[in-house]
């Protein structure tokens, strides 16, 4: 898919490194975008109700460098014991940000939005649910169906403002919804359009403490989407929000450090990029050199 010649610039220069001027997230302690240094993160595969196990492994994480621990809060007994996670990593002298994976709760993500310093929404299942199903709506209905996410979302908003939480709104390839699906189409526009319907709100909202991503195990479509949506945030005049990179189950081995590379390291080279996650089917502490090593380049 290649960008509409009609839209504004991706990046400030096709021929030498210039990085993306952003607006600042503030993650706790910890600040993203272009005035601090690309940050490594990353995500515990342990089950998050085990409260000692999930201690020990961000620890190991942190240890490796890892500046931001996400942790995920499938539904709201997840999301009250990040409380308990948090209030363990504290005691033990670590202070690194936490970050809230949510899905298809809102009601965890408005608990976890109270406990830790940043929630991940996926704009895909945060309202919607998916059924594979072809729909067709008239514009006054799509905009019924934009008021029905409005009302669903702006509670979050509103919390993550009082208690000056970060949020990532964070594209899936493979969690479009069936009403994106079925009104952009499966592909970078498609995922551009479900984050920037959310953002809209946010924006409304008053609220910009945000981070996105367009997120795709295909680094070409990954690629392609952050692309559109930094042009489009451009054409909307809408601020220079940071982007969070990774590509979804890249593997393990050399097959997913070099898939992660190619569709990471393209956008680092880009000027695009303020925080890396490099997703290996390995313990998540070994993800971070890989990170590190992506990021090094651009210190």
């Amino acid at each position: 898919m290649d960008l509409d010649p009609a839209l504004p610039s991706y990046c400030d220069s096709l021929s030498s490194y210039q990085r993306r001027q952003t607006i600042t997230a503030t993650i706790g302690d910890l600040t993203m975008g272009s005035s601090a240094p690309i940050r490594v993160q990353s995500m515990t595969t342990t089950n998050t109700m085990d409260t000692e196990a999930t201690i020990e492994q961000s620890i190991r994480m942190i240890d490796a460098g890892c500046e931001l621990v996400r942790i995920t809060a499938p539904s709201i007994r997840e999301a009250k014991n990040l409380e308990h996670i948090r209030a363990g990593l504290r005691a033990r002298g670590y202070t690194t940000p936490l970050v809230a994976d949510i899905h298809y709760t809102p009601n965890a993500a408005e608990i976890a939005a109270r406990v830790v310093e940043k929630v991940r929404i996926n704009p895909g299942n945060y309202v919607d649910k998916k059924q594979f199903a072809v729909l067709e709506y008239s514009d006054a209905e799509y905009m019924q169906e934009l008021e029905r996410i409005r009302d669903r979302f702006v509670p979050l908003v509103k919390i993550c403002k009082e208690h000056g939480t970060a949020m990532r709104i964070g594209t899936n390839h493979g969690s479009l919804s069936d009403r994106i699906m079925s009104r952009y189409g499966d592909n970078p526009h498609g995922m551009v359009e479900s984050a920037l319907e959310f953002l809209r709100i946010a924006d409304d909202e008053g609220y910009d403490n945000i981070v996105l991503s367009m997120k795709s195990s295909n680094p070409l479509i990954m690629v392609q989407a952050y692309r559109l949506l930094v042009a489009r945030l451009k054409q909307e005049q809408m601020k220079p929000y940071p982007l969070h990179l990774g590509v979804t189950e890249a593997g393990d081995g050399e097959d997913g450090r070099v898939k992660s590379a190619v569709g990471i390291g393209t956008l680092l080279e880009d000027g695009l990029g303020d925080t890396i996650r490099v997703s290996l089917t390995e313990d998540p502490e070994a993800e971070i050199p890989v990170a590190q090593a992506l990021a090094r380049r651009y210190a």
